[in-house]
């Protein structure tokens, strides 16, 4: 699913998803700079994010997987 990654003055880092006009904080990631490993967003969804290099300028669009409800979690 294609989302955004922004950095949000109160909040830190935050995803907002257009096709479910979603928009999230990030609470939890398994890497420092985001890219190549999951984020666990405020609602409990799991993303898997793409690897890129650690400099990406933020806000950007990207494709994201979610995880599935079948054990998958982190």
């Amino acid at each position: 699913m294609k989302i955004m990654i922004r950095r949000a003055p109160d909040s830190g880092l935050s995803i907002y998803v257009p096709k479910k006009d979603l928009e999230e904080s990030i609470v939890e990631s398994e890497h420092e700079t985001l890219w190549g490993g999951w984020i666990k967003i405020a609602n409990g969804w799991v993303l898997d994010l793409p690897q890129m290099a650690s400099d990406t300028r933020l806000p950007v669009t990207i494709n994201a997987k979610k995880r599935g409800e079948n054990g998958d979690d982190p």
